[in-house]
This record gives structure tokens, C-alpha cells and sequence, in this order.
């Protein structure tokens, strides 16, 4: 099948800058990645990825975590696996 078809998208520069080292080292160009995940889309008729809107305590932490509101710092696994009592 003859590959005419164009998609463009406009998106940051330093994303694309990060995005295509990133696909560099896995020997892949952006266009063949855009197109891996077109198929993905295809194959499973939607997002080969789950989307959903985080619930208000996940909201809650984001908006604080952005601003480096409570914080609870680990020095090691074994300090998180404590703090979480796991």
C-alpha cells in the first residue's frame, strides 16, 4: 500500500528533542514510533493505553506534590517499605 497520507502535529520543541533521543537509543525514528502506535490503535479498536480522571484524593496529591506540599521523603526502599508499612 502506497504511503501518502500525511500527519502532522505541532508539539514543543523540547519534547521532540527528548522524545527522539529517547527512540534513538531503541533504533526507532519518530515517524516509525508514531506508526507503531497507530497500529496499536488499530489492533485493539482504541488507546493501547488505559485513560481515566484520578479520583479527588489522587487530585489532591498531584496539586500538592506540585506545589512540594506534603512531601514524604525516603532515603532508601527499605525507608518507603516502612513509611508504607508493606
Amino acid at each position: 500500500m502506497a504511503k501518502d497520507a500525511i500527519v502532522r502535529a505541532r508539539i514543543e520543541p523540547e519534547l521532540k528533542e527528548k522524545v527522539e533521543t529517547i527512540l534513538n537509543k531503541i533504533g526507532l525514528t519518530p515517524s516509525q514510533a508514531i506508526k507503531l502506535f497507530l497500529k496499536q490503535v488499530e489492533l485493539i479498536n482504541g488507546l493501547p493505553f488505559n485513560l481515566s480522571i484520578p479520583n479527588k484524593i489522587t487530585q489532591k496529591t498531584f496539586e500538592d506534590t506540585d506545589k512540594d506540599k506534603n512531601l514524604i521523603e525516603c532515603k532508601n526502599v527499605n525507608g518507603m517499605v516502612d513509611k508504607l508499612e508493606i
